[in-house]
């Protein structure tokens, strides 16, 4: 197998020539065809290049790293975000990203994330990660169709048609799902109303985020309670009453 071309951008210096190091020393199928600093730069090597991996920063100077993929006609490259917010790593992951890596760049970590990539352009899969990553931009103004739940040994997807509500559990979120099973995850219910108020849900509550997609009624009261599709009530704060009834109007 030919030796599979890969771009770096990434702001700083000291991280690009890191990587492009440690590439060099222990990823021996990819060759380091060129580095960026900036998106405008690097939307200039992708098109020279035709790279076959990109290794994305997220945040840098004068625009971040989803605004470079929604600046491409098409992504015919696997793509493998590097950031040092983790916040950002599961939005990637949520939005099909083949792989992050969260700084300072791990070995092993940067090993398997190479591995993963070569497996899937080795497969020849059809649709590109990056692509896909691309079309959820797009797909129902930014609504999400999965969400990545980590979990100490690696990682669930889970659909979001499959979650009923999520609930606050001191600094973790239980997720309760349509078949009743739960799960806890090491995240603040804040952090998910952050990733899930644009794709249907809404926070009912201090400890309560809804799918409204499984709200079947609602009963009168000082807030209120909303009827879930498993049977369950779930009391509506007060001032959040006026904006979860608007979500049935019009």
């Amino acid at each position: 197998m030919s030796k599979l071309r890969a771009l770096i951008i990434e702001d700083e210096q000291a991280s690009r020539e890191t990587l492009a190091n440690y590439l060099s020393k222990y990823c021996e199928r990819v060759s380091v065809v060129g580095m960026a600093e900036n998106i405008a730069i690097g939307q200039e090597l992708i098109a020279e290049h035709n790279p076959d991996i990109v290794f994305l920063d997220v945040e840098m100077p004068y625009g971040n790293g989803f605004d470079l993929l929604e600046q491409l006609e098409s992504i015919d490259f696997e793509l493998i975000f590097v950031t040092a917010f983790s916040n950002y790593a599961l939005k990637a992951l949520n939005m099909s990203a083949s792989y992050y890596l969260l700084k300072p760049i791990d070995i092993d970590e940067l090993i398997t994330a190479v591995d993963k990539v070569c497996a899937r352009i080795e497969q020849k899969e059809d649709i590109r990660s990056g692509q896909i990553l691309k079309n959820n931009l797009h797909v129902e103004a930014h609504r999400l169709k999965r969400i990545v739940l980590p979990e100490m040994e690696g990682f669930e997807v889970a659909q979001l048609k499959d979650i009923v509500y999520c609930k606050a559990n001191d600094n973790l979120t239980d997720f309760v799902f349509v078949d009743g099973r739960k799960k806890t995850i090491c995240k603040t219910l804040k952090h998910f109303e952050e990733v899930l108020s644009e794709s249907g849900f809404f926070r009912i509550h201090k400890s309560y985020l809804l799918n409204m997609e499984h709200v079947k009624g609602y009963k009168r009261g000082k807030g209120g309670y909303a009827e879930l599709s498993n049977g369950e009530e779930l009391e509506i704060a007060v001032r959040r009453k006026g904006d979860f009834l608007q979500q049935f109007v019009g």
